[in-house]
């Protein structure tokens, strides 16, 4: 046996406590760079993927890290794949030493960030952005040793470096997506093939789901079955006729559509006949829905559990039950291999700018891949130009299919603002159709008139908001804020409902679905609610009120009433000037764009060409559209274009779709209660934390700082809060995050 033959990578201990037979260190280097190069290669990359591949542990080749590695438990030590944990020897860094020196013209820096970086995560290039000993620049002066890497190995690395990266790199987030997305490919290949000899049984429960055109046929006869049973009304034809046009967009070549379709016009079940046809078309793996809220994902994944399957649909966000997920979904959340992938915009986007490993795991899964981008109006502005930049780059180089789904299409396309280039999106396709055809769409399913105020300057006050509100028996108000939600409900008659993010996810889910069986069976409700309601949830009111806001959220508002054209005649849609403006930031600054429209008193404020002006204006007035700096820190061609020098790490700790001015609390609404008792007897598991998500409130740090010093929260495991009792939370309107005092409450 020679030398190399020797050298191991794993050890796994049998269920009975004997050790397994070890993996081979050059199996496991062949193993995961025929895996990364599979993955790489949807995006022409394969070659990349394979020399990663066989280069990542290429450190463990070393004398010195084999006696590192068995010398615990007498033989091996569990925790040794793990890198930067304290008394660990490194090995990532040498491999990543190596392919700078192998690889010419500098392509081995591109390959280096992702081995040094497999474990710990991408760092940055740089020791300036203050992540110092961390950084590649520091870890690769600092390295010794490679010269006692087995030959061998260092022969299969040569053999295999590659030439030049497959396309030219344009100014922007080109480089940086690629070696995220090369990252990912070997991150995933090492996981599967250290998964597949240390937990064999785990690794059989992957994969085995339905081809594209299998879930197609169960699409198309679930379709025929629905339609046969739907009631024959003008909606419903409608609803039809626009998955028609979605069928034969489907045959157009690959690039980035938009869906512009009024709320109620059946977008969902739309949108999945376009994916699905489309990815059949073009032979593409699967199709990832992206939705800004989780009470949507939940609506919305259950429609696609109906359509194609419950077992054929992978949820991946953090109000998901632990009793919700398969053993089998829970582990294809990890690297997104289902056909269908239902996700927050969140977790997808802050992914796309991740740095660690478990984030970014699931990036090459992207590639040759329908995104369907639901309720788009929501991508957060104050991140647009890195989010619609990094959209593109996938359309161009990685094989995928962009769907821009909404009723208030935003202005994504490339064009001129106020003289201003505004970088959007390129050849934008309209799946209804011209400008005259998205008209009559939306005039054949108006279904409610809106009455805006003659005088936007004149405030209503919250008292005769009340009293109006109180004439009809099936009534919706939405409001713009949760102060204003909590005021106007209080003087509401009881049995109103309330919803704001004041209420944990288990409490909204609840109160919506009772909301829902009340609309249902013709009962009386009415319902104080904040903008959480306006996308995409399934309500169907006759009358609604709208704080005066932006003109989308006004829209959206309105898709609430008479969603399903069963009145006899329009519903109403009330828009009001409230007692206060909406909060500071975005939402300010989109109802001031909305009063400049309705200056030029414009015939129909809410027709389809209204939202271009509308979000061309608002996106001027934002101070920026890249507010973190984003697009510099990963451009290596405005940094040091010698070095490569992109600042991973930094990128990532920046991106954050979710406000850092607030702090999450636990709340013991229902089960909550008992699940928090847990955690304090326990501490943290990851099932019972995930459980916990839907039991949390987020709050803004000084209503945090607020609760902290009258005691009303306490620290139940390190840096997780909760509330201290249950009398501050209301069944009806969730945490009073104000100190509050409700006579009735303590009435014998």
């Amino acid at each position: 046996m020679n030398r190399c033959d020797k050298l191991i990578a794993h050890v796994a201990r049998r269920d009975d406590g004997s050790w397994a037979t070890p993996q081979r260190l050059l199996d496991h280097l062949k193993n995961t760079a025929t895996l990364a190069e599979r993955f790489a290669a949807k995006f022409a990359s394969g070659s990349w993927g394979k020399a990663a591949g066989l280069a990542h542990d290429a450190g463990k080749g070393r004398e010195q890290w084999q006696k590192y590695l068995k010398k615990k438990s007498g033989y091996f030590d569990e925790e040794a794949h793990l890198e930067g944990k304290p008394g660990k020897i490194p090995h990532a860094i040498h491999g990543a030493k190596l392919v700078e020196e192998l690889c010419t013209k500098g392509w081995g820096r591109l390959l280096a960030y992702c081995i040094a970086g497999h474990h710990a995560g991408l760092p940055d290039w740089s020791p300036a952005n203050g992540t110092g000993p961390a950084s590649l620049q520091y870890q690769l002066a600092q390295c010794k040793g490679i010269d006692e890497i087995e030959e061998s190995i260092i022969r299969e690395i040569k053999d295999a470096k590659p030439a030049m990266p497959p396309w030219k790199f344009a100014p922007g987030l080109d480089a940086a997506l690629w070696i995220r997305m090369l990252y990912s490919a070997l991150v995933d290949a090492d996981f599967l093939d250290t998964e597949a000899y240390m937990d064999a049984e785990r690794a059989a429960l992957r994969g085995n789901y339905c081809s594209i055109v299998e879930l197609l046929e169960r699409f198309n006869n679930y379709i025929a079955d629905l339609d046969k049973g739907a009631e024959n009304t003008k909606v419903n034809e409608i609803r039809r006729s626009i998955r028609a046009k979605c069928v034969k967009a489907a045959a157009d070549k690959q690039g980035i559509f938009s869906l512009t379709v009024p709320t109620g016009g059946g977008k969902t079940l739309s949108s999945l006949a376009f994916a699905l046809e489309h990815a059949v078309k073009y032979n593409l793996d699967r199709i990832i829905y992206v939705i800004p809220y989780t009470s949507i994902i939940e609506q919305n994944a259950d429609v696609f559990r109906n359509a194609i399957g419950a077992d054929q649909v992978v949820e991946h966000h953090s109000n998901l039950e632990e009793s919700d997920a398969t053993p089998k979904s829970r582990i294809s959340s990890e690297n997104w291999d289902a056909p269908l992938i239902v996700t927050t915009s969140v977790q997808f986007f802050e992914s796309l700018f991740a740095a660690k490993s478990s984030r970014c795991r699931k990036l090459h899964n992207i590639a040759r891949s329908v995104i369907v981008l639901d309720e788009a109006q929501l991508v957060p502005a104050d991140f647009l130009f890195p989010i619609l930049a990094t959209m593109q780059l996938l359309v161009d180089h990685y094989g995928v299919t962009l769907v821009i789904s909404t009723a208030t299409q935003p202005a994504f396309n490339e064009r001129q603002i106020n003289g201003n280039k505004f970088p959007g999106l390129k050849g934008v396709k309209e799946i209804i159709g011209d400008d005259k055809e998205i008209n009559l769409l939306y005039k054949s399913l108006e279904r409610y008139r809106v009455e805006f105020p003659q005088d936007l300057r004149t405030r209503s006050n919250w008292q005769d908001i009340a009293e109006e509100l109180q004439k009809f028996e099936q009534v919706l108000c939405v409001v713009s804020d949760r102060k204003s939600c909590r005021e106007l409900h209080s003087l509401m008659p009881r049995g109103t409902y309330h919803l704001s993010s004041l209420m944990c996810g288990q409490h909204r889910s609840e109160v919506i679905a009772t909301i829902k069986e009340k609309l249902k069976n013709g009962e009386p409700v009415r319902v104080i609610s904040t903008q959480l309601v306006e996308a995409g949830v399934d309500l169907d009111f006759p009358v609604v009120y709208r704080a005066f806001a932006g003109l989308d959220s006004i829209a959206q508002a309105g898709g609430r009433c008479n969603r399903e054209g069963r009145l006899p005649e329009k519903g109403r849609v009330v828009v009001f000037v409230p007692p206060r403006q909406p909060p500071m930031g975005i939402l300010r600054k989109a109802a001031e764009t909305t009063a400049n429209i309705l200056v030029t008193r414009p015939e129909n404020p809410l027709q389809p060409g209204m939202f271009t002006q509308f979000f061309s204006e608002l996106y001027w007035k934002i101070n920026s559209l890249d507010r973190e700096g984003i697009m510099s820190l990963l451009d290596p061609l405005e940094n040091d274009k010698n070095e490569c020098s992109i600042s991973f790490r930094t990128a990532a700790e920046k991106f954050k779709l979710i406000d850092e001015s607030t702090r999450a609390i636990l709340v013991p609404y229902q089960e909550g209660q008992s699940l928090i008792e847990m955690l304090k007897a326990n501490g943290p598991d990851r099932w019972l934390l995930r459980k916990l998500q839907r039991y949390t409130v987020n709050i803004y740090n000084n209503e945090f700082e607020q609760l902290l010093k009258r005691e009303s929260i306490f620290e139940v495991s390190p840096g997780i809060y909760a509330l201290v009792s249950s009398a501050e939370y209301s069944n009806d309107t969730g945490l009073m995050v104000e100190p509050f005092f409700d006579p009735d409450r303590f009435v014998l």
